[in-house]
């Protein structure tokens, strides 16, 4: 519900298409639904032009049998830029309010102060926490040092599962059995999950790899929204499991219904579905992960640029380089890719630097991972917003400066005109309540019910079954 629509359908699945999936994936018997976070805020408002709290309450109410998740960055809400403490701390509380009741919290960069902080926060509203160890591959990404990093998020006793987290699909069986035995170690008892975007096309046999180390529960989505940069689908993995010789609880007979609805949901809005992945070695240097590739593809056509995909993923690979190693994952992933999509347009590396690339640069997000390089250092602090930028370090009002400066004492509004345009907020709410009727299927029993309905000459029937009422249109 959040990582294949995320990977796939850049977050534009409307409440409306996920409502008729969501009781059967409620009664499957998953252990969590992983389903929003703070990007779908942004875009279900922005793009879609639905009220973000009025459709987490609709599928919320629609899943009460099993633990809704967020994914959460540490020190950002929506943008790219860095988000308040204060206000990181109250999104926490607005979610958990709305019903969330699991979290994954990250850092890229695995500052974990801001990690903790969170999960005590989400502790506090009586929420589970999986703390993230996001995994790339560079010459200082060692397994030394996510498990110094595991072991002081497992240490705290708001954490409640360690969280491996490959977004490029890139973590194999050789290094799965040294890491995963490790985390496994200092976890101390707590559960490790495993999340992979299959863009190599070898995340199902890597969660099998990492079953047999001690990983005991794996990301999946519905066949149509898995695989290419999403993860493995649930259907595979369910029955590879099984042959291993393990054993899963869920109802195998609803994966059906629900990959139908969703895959006929995707034809119908034009999204990705049904994706598979051919093994490219280009992937393991540039890491792009599976949540950005599709955008990063969409963004390069936009601007007539997709014959030079090839030459951006290798300027990609050098600007993450010459950054000193950032984990790919929002919102460094954006952050290079950017940076070497201007490296390549304007024909002058570094000669034009977003103000994030100098924010980074210069710590706001965190400490670096690794050093950036002496002279692309050098670049960036000459660029003509260095000085400016540098000026204005991240501020950290408290709860009643923020609800001064937004002119809100509601939380839930403050949360919107802190992170999302007001001229967007207004378009969202002038557009009117969530749509729940979209024409979005064709299926031969919609055929049906349709020329039933025109030979009985009813514009309108009401089609009721155990798991939902419908009103259905002629068109």
């Amino acid at each position: 519900m959040r990582d294949g629509e995320q990977s796939l359908w850049g977050i534009r699945m409307r409440t409306g298409q996920a409502l008729p999936a969501s009781p059967l994936l409620d009664r499957t018997g998953f252990k969590i639904i992983d389903l929003t976070g703070g990007g779908k805020l942004d875009v279900l408002t922005r793009f879609c032009q639905e009220n973000y709290w009025d459709a987490l309450d609709l599928l919320v109410a629609s899943m009460p049998n099993t633990p809704v998740r967020a994914g959460l960055r540490a020190n950002a809400l929506v943008t790219f830029s860095i988000s308040p403490n204060t206000l990181m701390d109250l999104w926490i509380r607005r979610l958990c309010a709305h019903g969330v009741r699991s979290f994954w919290i990250y850092d890229v960069l695995l500052g974990t102060d801001n990690m903790l902080r969170l999960a005590k926060a989400a502790k506090e509203a009586n929420a589970q926490v999986a703390a993230a160890i996001m995994f790339a591959l560079s010459p200082v990404h060692t397994d030394e040092f996510f498990v110094a990093k595991a072991n002081i998020l497992a240490a705290d006793p708001n954490v409640d599962s360690i969280l491996l987290y490959d977004t490029a699909g890139v973590l194999q069986k050789d290094r799965i059995e040294q890491l995963v035995p490790a985390l496994v170690k200092v976890a101390n008892g707590k559960p490790i999950e495993f999340h992979s975007n299959n863009l190599l096309g070898l995340s199902a046999k890597a969660y099998l790899d990492a079953i047999d180390c001690g990983v005991s529960v794996i990301h999946t989505a519905s066949k149509p929204m898995a695989n290419g940069p999403s993860v493995p689908s649930t259907e595979i993995m369910a029955r590879n499991v099984q042959l291993r010789g393990h054993t899963h609880g869920l109802d195998e007979s609803l994966f059906e219904p629900v990959a139908r609805h969703f895959r006929a949901v995707g034809q119908a809005a034009g999204f990705l579905v049904d994706q598979f992945a051919e093994y490219d070695e280009f992937s393991i240097q540039h890491q792009i992960p599976g949540g950005m590739m599709g955008t990063f593809k969409a963004q390069l056509a936009m601007h007539n640029m997709m014959d030079r995909l090839p030459e951006v993923l290798d300027e990609v690979a050098a600007v993450r380089r010459e950054l000193g190693y950032p984990g790919m994952a929002t919102p460094f992933s954006q952050l290079v890719g950017i940076q070497a999509v201007l490296n390549i347009v304007t024909g002058k590396r570094y000669g034009t630097v977003p103000d994030e690339v100098i924010q980074y640069s210069a710590g706001f997000y965190g400490q670096t991972v690794a050093p950036v390089d002496a002279d692309v250092l050098d670049k960036i602090m000459a660029a003509p917003r260095a000085k400016e930028v540098l000026a204005n370090p991240p501020q950290h009002p408290d709860l009643d400066e923020l609800k001064k400066q937004y002119g809100t004492e509601d939380e839930d509004e403050l949360i919107y005109r802190a992170t999302v345009p007001q001229a967007d907020i207004d378009r969202m709410r002038a557009a009117g309540p969530i749509r729940l009727d979209f024409p979005l299927l064709s299926s031969p029993e919609l055929d049906q019910v349709r020329k039933l309905m025109e030979v009985a000459n009813l514009p309108v029937i009401e089609l009721q079954t155990e798991e939902l009422k419908l009103s259905l249109r002629r068109d």
